[in-house]
């Protein structure tokens, strides 16, 4: 989600590809993530990052999906290793599909300033899209909807901050953030896409930092976020096989931050996932497959499943 507004931040400075750190590194690196650095080491992805990982996970990972059309049955071979149904009885999730398409025309609207704790910004802002005109509000609802199906099935309530049929715009930054706090969600994610330079490849779950400013207070949240994040981080990375970023995290595919409302306003675990660079060709050819998508919803669930069987 590369652009100016309410949820951007520079991207930090890519660092070196690996060399003999890897080693050191990798004796640190617990779970699915190691498995990566063991899998860059064999040569197996032509990605540019550190690969130093953070979670629990497998041990090994395939390499990226190739770029193919969605079919039912690649959505049920997807579908194929979910945990058996109805071990989330009891618990909501709360799933924020980020932006919304009608944003491109209602930037009046989505340039007002909400109250973020730490400061003002835009309400929200209107995303990004691959070079091809596939936009981030499109990607981003339709991996929710398959994650919804998937949750569902494991017998979770799940909540949407906006379902395809709701206002033509947004909702703000400040009520995605209330209506999974309203909820009173066991966990929270907020799907987005990058939109990086060409060459920057790769996901990164976002974690709030420690904030306690104005109606903001995320110190109750920031460890069991974190534990959320890094389940996902890689059950995302064994699912999909796409790498961690090569541009943000320092091959960790984690990184925290203090200026997203949506995070700094949530009184419960909440996490974002940015899925790949929707403007690195490699990377888009990802996110516009459906079959890839229903992978990428397959490893968030399955995150979100562990966290939640453990709280």
């Amino acid at each position: 989600m590369s652009y100016v507004g309410p949820e951007f931040e520079p991207p930090q400075q890519r660092r070196p590809r690996r060399g003999p750190l890897t080693v050191a590194l990798a004796a640190l690196v617990p779970g699915a993530l190691l498995g990566w650095v063991v899998y860059e080491a064999a040569g197996g992805s032509a990605a540019d990052g550190s690969g130093r990982g953070t979670s629990a996970a497998p041990t090994s990972v395939s390499s990226p999906a190739s770029p193919r059309s969605a079919s039912p049955t690649d959505d049920a071979k997807a579908s194929a290793g979910a945990p058996a149904s109805g071990s989330l009885k009891g618990k909501v999730v709360v799933i924020d599909p980020g932006h919304n398409p009608g944003n491109f025309r209602h930037t009046a609207e989505i340039n007002r300033q909400v109250d973020i704790g730490t400061n003002r910004k835009e309400c929200d802002t209107t995303g990004t899209s691959t070079n091809a005109g596939y936009t981030e509000a499109r990607f981003t609802l339709d991996v929710a909807h398959r994650l919804r199906a998937l949750l569902e099935k494991q017998g979770a309530t799940v909540r949407m901050t906006r379902d395809g049929d709701g206002p033509a715009w947004g909702p703000c930054v400040d009520q995605r953030a209330r209506i999974g706090n309203a909820a009173h969600a066991d966990a929270a994610i907020s799907i987005h896409a990058d939109g990086a330079a060409q060459g920057d490849r790769g996901f990164h779950v976002i974690l709030p930092g420690s904030v306690h400013a104005g109606a903001a207070d995320t110190r109750p949240i920031v460890g069991p976020s974190r534990d959320l994040g890094t389940r996902i981080a890689g059950t995302f990375l064994r699912a999909t096989g796409e790498p961690p970023s090569n541009y943000l995290g320092h091959g960790t595919g984690l990184v925290t931050r203090t200026d997203l409302g949506g995070l700094n306003l949530s009184t419960v675990p909440k996490v974002f996932i940015e899925c790949g660079n929707m403007r690195d060709s490699k990377d888009a050819a990802l996110l516009t497959s459906g079959a890839w998508r229903q992978r990428a919803a397959q490893g968030i669930s399955e995150g979100i499943v562990s966290f939640l069987r453990t709280s």
